[in-house]
């Protein structure tokens, strides 16, 4: 339009840009790579995967969660797809393996579509479709309501998150803990229940003992060393509720 102008440079030199039907089936294969990953991970017979820092620590664990936040990549598809990840833990706190492994599914079954020269709004439009009705049969009929009151049916709810992981062996005292301590910082407030678990309650390991050993301490723990030989090894502290006059009850 203006000749002898110099051209205006938008993005930096080294960007790259691809489009078409080449950068749709790449998208899908980063997808469906991240879901190969932690495939392995999902099911009563999953296996452990090894993890090692940069430092030289080895983990061991079948959490998808974890396992994707020591993945490091570069691909935008593959991101998003641990972002996924991440937003399952923070909101829901389960299903971070099944969540990926069915979002890499769901790739792989509009790359047939893509083929057949079908537009991907169309697929998304379907996708979310498919997304309305799966709602309003889970609201609908697939939905079992539970009482929050009925410890029982609480706990068959929490075992079944459990099921797979390592502490499985020692399902029923998981169970209790995990009930004991979402009870304990539960706040009912104008009739409305708030359950804040990353504030108010928190898992602290101890060197030594075992698994049994483990409980729920209603309270501030405070891990202190003993520095002197005469320092006391037992504190108890009592607590007592004043009036607004300051008189104690």
């Amino acid at each position: 339009m203006f000749p002898g102008r110099a051209p205006v440079l938008i993005l930096s030199q080294n960007t790259k840009r691809e489009s078409g039907r080449k950068v749709q089936l790449e998208n899908i294969n980063a997808g469906k790579q991240i879901a190969d990953v932690i495939r392995t991970c999902l099911g009563p017979q999953a296996m452990l995967k090894m993890l090692m820092d940069p430092m030289g620590g080895i983990v061991m664990t079948n959490d998808g969660n974890a396992i994707l936040r020591e993945i490091t990549v570069q691909h935008p598809a593959a991101k998003s797809m641990i972002e996924i990840a991440r937003t399952q833990d923070e909101e829901v706190g389960d299903g971070t393996t099944s969540v990926i492994v069915l979002a890499g599914e769901m790739l792989a079954a509009a790359e047939q579509f893509l083929e057949q020269q079908m537009h991907p709004t169309v697929i998304i439009r379907q996708y979310r479709q498919a997304l309305e009705d799966m709602i309003k049969l889970l609201e609908g009929p697939l939905s079992v309501p539970v009482d929050k009151n009925d410890k029982t049916a609480l706990a068959n709810v929490v075992k079944s998150c459990i099921g797979t992981k390592f502490i499985s062996k020692w399902a029923d005292l998981a169970v209790n803990i995990a009930l004991d301590a979402v009870s304990t910082v539960m706040l009912t407030e104008n009739g409305r229940t708030e359950v804040d678990i990353k504030r108010y309650a928190k898992v602290e390991k101890i060197p030594g003992g075992s698994i049994e050993d483990s409980k729920i301490l209603n309270g501030v723990m405070l891990n202190k060393d003993v520095t002197h030989p005469k320092m006391r090894r037992y504190i108890e502290v009592i607590t007592s509720d004043f009036n607004l006059d300051g008189k104690l009850e």
